[in-house]
């Protein structure tokens, strides 16, 4: 992708308007994880230092068009003050007539952060005029919030098309270059582990990478679409039957490309996972009719952990099971510690965000990896080699 490089901006004394992703989970009216926000912080150093006034904007929750208080980024425009070390003003709005002001007193060095976009349906439906009203804020224009950037909203791409003076932040910098080599040049082995509920969700990044992996480890409840695909006992677990024939379809293309594909033998099986009942093992061909899956078994940690050892580079999302409950989160654990070890001995391993990335954070490994994504949904549609238009928007 052709894009200016950010610390190449000519910013100095300019406003510069910041899509960032601070969509960050609140507790009792205060930021509950910080993460999102210190993500951020390489480039609001980086511009404060190249003496730019900044401008920040991002959404919240989903108000769907609507002010609700409790989605107010109040309490992020504090702890990004904390973290800066210096005051964030938070604007009443968006845009509008309150902000001007508050946008054209803003100093070198300073930082404003916008309220809630999504306060206004026409955010996510990327209307022209709303993109115009934001792209007034800003001479140059940065998009940090790769979470986003698989949609076309007026935040990631119609101000992007507004503002001639434009580059990606160094945290979209940093997930380009370590999820590219990923579709083209990842050191082999290369391992994939999906996993979470549904086949469906997964078919075109599995179809995408399929070709460029050495081996492709599937668990989590989808890994029960695949069992009865193969003609296993599923019991009353997760199955999408109208996609038996997309499982089949991927461990034929499989054979035919000599990959890999790495199914569990054995799962944790449940028969009231929604009261975090005790779990029993279970073979592919012992499911009890009334059992539900709820996690991958004793013998599938081993041989996964063992394969993902052999890797050079480890892509992951999903979990393995229902890693929510301490009762089903043994798989789950068991891939993330895997993924550590492999770290230690020099592969690279990236998480696609979304469960994966929190069960990471939960069990405060986060930082043993080598690039924990900052967004599921987007890591997934550029894997899937899809365009993503806040990306494309920022092209010179």
């Amino acid at each position: 992708m052709a894009t200016r490089a950010l610390r190449a901006l000519a910013v100095s004394g300019k406003r510069t308007l910041v899509r960032v992703d601070f969509n960050v989970p609140l507790r009792e009216g205060e930021v509950a994880d910080d993460t999102r926000i210190r993500a951020a912080l390489p480039t609001i150093t980086c511009l404060r230092d190249a003496g730019a006034r900044i401008v920040l904007m991002s959404h919240l929750g989903r108000p769907q068009g609507e002010r609700k208080p409790e989605l107010s980024l109040a309490p992020v425009a504090r702890r990004l003050g904390s973290l800066l070390g210096q005051p964030v003003a938070l604007a009443p709005d968006c845009i509008g007539p309150e902000v001007a002001p508050l946008v054209e007193r803003l100093d070198v060095g300073e930082v404003l952060l916008l309220e809630n976009l999504r306060f206004h349906a026409a955010e996510t439906k990327n209307a022209p005029d709303f993109a115009a009203a934001l792209a007034a804020w800003g001479e140059v224009y940065v998009n940090d919030a790769f979470g986003t950037a698989h949609r076309a909203h007026a935040s990631t791409e119609g101000v992007a098309r507004l503002i001639g003076v434009k580059a990606p932040g160094l945290l979209m910098e940093k997930e380009l270059r370590l999820l590219a080599p990923l579709l083209g040049s990842a050191e082999r082995p290369f391992v994939t582990l999906l996993g979470g509920a549904k086949v469906s969700g997964k078919i075109d990044v599995i179809e995408s990478l399929l070709p460029r992996v050495d081996r492709l480890i599937i668990g989590g409840a989808m890994m029960f679409t695949f069992w009865k695909a193969q003609g296993h006992a599923v019991g009353r677990s997760l199955v999408e039957e109208e996609h038996l024939e997309t499982a089949r379809g991927v461990l034929t293309r499989a054979a035919e490309l000599g990959k890999e594909v790495h199914l569990p033998s054995d799962c944790l099986a449940s028969r009231d996972p929604e009261a975090g009942a005790e779990g029993r093992v279970a073979g592919r061909e012992d499911l009890a009719p009334d059992e539900v899956g709820v996690d991958i078994g004793p013998d599938s940690r081993r041989a996964f952990t063992e394969v993902i050892t052999q890797g050079k580079t480890i892509f992951w999302n999903g979990p393995m099971g229902i890693f929510e409950q301490e009762a089903y989160a043994e798989g789950t654990r068991a891939m993330a510690k895997a993924l550590v070890a492999a770290t230690e001995r020099g592969a690279t391993t990236v998480v696609g965000g979304g469960d994966s990335a929190a069960a990471l954070r939960g069990l405060g490994l986060a930082d043993q990896i080598t690039h924990l994504s900052t967004g599921g949904g987007a890591s997934l549609k550029f894997l899937e080699g899809k365009t993503l238009p806040g990306l494309k928007a920022l092209e010179a």
